[in-house]
């Protein structure tokens, strides 16, 4: 548990995480100019978080570069509170964004379109439908991809039709929710979080909570088991202490249980037909409704490119964020080995400032500084029961670590004011966190 002093530092980053990046937007949203003909130009591939975020930022670091996102789609829905579209909470169009704003007011062009192949040699991008873009600096936000093959019976087509992951936010959240929302009364739901390193390390967590808060109300028989291939998780003691208090974890009549990787937690395989799941052990568990978020690596178009190593993630320069691999290309987000840093948007969305900065200043010949980051993570435990981790890092031999004793998870505490005051917290971070991204 933190100390007093940790809690204070933590509060005020979690109140201000928001803010100062709404005061930069503020100060700098309409001050770019319209770039010259030989203006240096930035391509970015990925139009989400990461993306979006360092356009953005790159327009208040140098007002004359030219940018250009390449993004197959033309609105962009967040990951960032699908669990609450599960349950009611939200639906998908509050959590979907447009790029009209960074397009009209930051001069950010936009083209719609798929990449197929880059020429590192050249320095030029092609995409699917045939344009040809040279770029001075290109970064790429790729995003994951999901290890299938780890689970025998397991496929996209599986996941798409069948046992949705709803790791990505779109058609999957909805096919989760109308699966769980229909089980029969006293039906059973199996989540399987992943292992390694995957996004959002509490998320499978918080959707497991908020599932249970509505069944609660609608399924009180129901159950969820949840089959973990790890022996802790992310805010492991906050969790626990939240699934006690709302749900009776631990007692006879919890209606979450939990077997982690040294109690046959770990799935091996599905078989949707005839809806059970297989462990390492060999026990099948029958289910009405299951939720498998597989194992993941970067994104399809790291891998293409070549901008993993045998990790199958992106090896970065932990100041710049430029490709350990591809001169002049730099990797954000979730794909990136970024040590201590979880894979989280709020993790993407600093880490494309600290490029945008250090891009902007390569440009001008000058020398990027040390790069300093920061993370807010909160999860519901309940639609009133917030928790969060927070941290600040830096880079500290050669790799990025918590600074100090910045780094904290929720206190446990008898007060409930905590936890419904995490609650509010979570809100209201939403709301500027997106207006910083696409406002």
């Amino acid at each position: 548990m933190p100390n007093n002093s940790t809690i204070l530092s933590r509060r005020e980053l979690l109140k201000s995480a928001g803010l100062g990046a709404l005061a930069l937007s503020g100060i700098f949203g309409a001050s770019h100019r319209a770039y010259a003909k030989n203006a240096q130009h930035v391509v970015v591939i990925g139009g989400g978080i990461g993306g979006a975020t360092f356009a953005k930022y790159m327009r208040f670091a140098d007002a004359d570069v030219k940018i250009t996102v390449i993004e197959p789609n033309k609105e962009y829905i967040t990951c960032l509170r699908t669990n609450d579209v599960m349950v009611d909470l939200h639906t998908l169009d509050e959590l979907t964004f447009s790029y009209d704003t960074l397009r009209n007011n930051y001069g950010i062009q936009f083209l719609f379109d798929s990449v197929s192949d880059v020429d590192f040699d050249k320095k030029q991008v092609r995409t699917k439908q045939g344009e040809k873009l040279s770029y001075d600096k290109l970064v790429v936000s790729p995003g994951i991809d999901f290890r299938f093959e780890d689970y025998e019976g397991l496929s996209a087509e599986i996941a798409n039709t069948q046992l949705p992951h709803a790791y990505k936010a779109g058609p999957q959240t909805l096919l989760l929710r109308d699966q769980v929302q229909s089980m029969p009364q006293g039906g059973v739901f199996v989540m399987s979080p992943p292992a390694g390193e995957f996004r959002c390390p509490p998320g499978p967590y918080e959707r497991a909570s908020m599932f249970a808060e509505w069944m609660q109300r609608h399924n009180p028989t129901g159950k969820i088991l949840i089959l973990d291939p790890k022996n802790t998780h992310s805010k492991y003691g906050p969790f626990r202490k939240g699934w006690e208090r709302l749900y009776g974890f631990g007692t006879d009549n919890s209606m979450i249980d939990w077997l982690a990787l040294d109690e046959g937690g770990k799935v091996t395989q599905v078989d949707p037909k005839r809806k059970l799941v297989k462990t390492e052990n060999g026990t099948e568990i029958k289910y009405d409704a299951c939720n498998v978020i597989p194992n993941q690596r970067a994104g399809k178009i790291a891998q293409h490119l070549g901008l993993t190593d045998a990790s199958e993630w992106c090896p970065v320069n932990r100041n710049t964020f430029e490709s350990e691999i591809h001169q002049h290309v730099y990797v954000l987000g979730d794909s990136t080995i970024a040590d201590a840093m979880p894979k989280s948007g709020n993790a993407a969305n600093t880490q494309a400032k600290v490029a945008a900065k250090a891009i902007a200043a390569e440009l001008k010949g000058e020398t990027p500084g040390n790069a300093i980051f920061s993370n807010v993570c909160f999860s519901l435990v309940g639609s009133r029961y917030g928790i969060s981790i927070s941290a600040i890092y830096e880079v500290r031999d050669g790799l990025i670590k918590p600074k100090g004793q910045s780094a904290g998870v929720s206190p446990i505490v008898d007060s409930p004011a905590q936890a419904a005051l995490e609650a509010v917290y979570q809100k209201n971070w939403h709301r500027t966190f997106v207006k910083d991204v696409f406002g």
